[in-house]
Parts: structure tokens; C-alpha cells; sequence
């Protein structure tokens, strides 16, 4: 998912999606421990969609105190 289309979101919104990236990262992981992930690259883009989400997250809380 690209930054602009997650700072069009809402914080409950990013929070949801946020949760979701979690459950489905550690999807992925179980699946690769029991060698039926078939693209690990689906692990790398979901840790970078991680990371974008927490990102905007953290620059409104910043935003916020100022």
C-alpha cells in the first residue's frame, strides 16, 4: 500500500490496518516455518507496510503535540 493512500486514512482506520498487517505477518511466518509459504517476498512487503503505517502514525502524534 503507498503512503499517500494511508494518510487519506483516519487513526482508527491506520490502527485497523495496522492490526491486520500484524496478523498477516505473523500468517506469513508460521507458513514459512512449515514450508508452505510460497513467495517470501510477501514477508518483506508486509514489514514495509508495517513500517509506512507506523511512520504516519508517529509523525500525527508529533504533529499533535506540537
Amino acid at each position: 500500500m503507498k503512503a499517500n493512500q494511508l494518510r487519506n486514512l483516519t487513526d482508527a482506520e491506520l490502527e485497523k490496518q495496522l492490526n491486520d498487517l500484524k496478523e498477516e505477518y505473523f500468517n506469513l511466518r508460521f507458513q514459512l516455518a512449515t514450508g508452505q509459504l510460497s513467495s517470501s517476498a510477501n514477508i518483506k512487503l508486509t514489514k514495509r507496510d508495517i513500517a509506512r503505517v507506523k511512520t504516519i502514525l508517529r509523525e500525527r502524534e508529533i504533529a499533535a503535540a506540537k
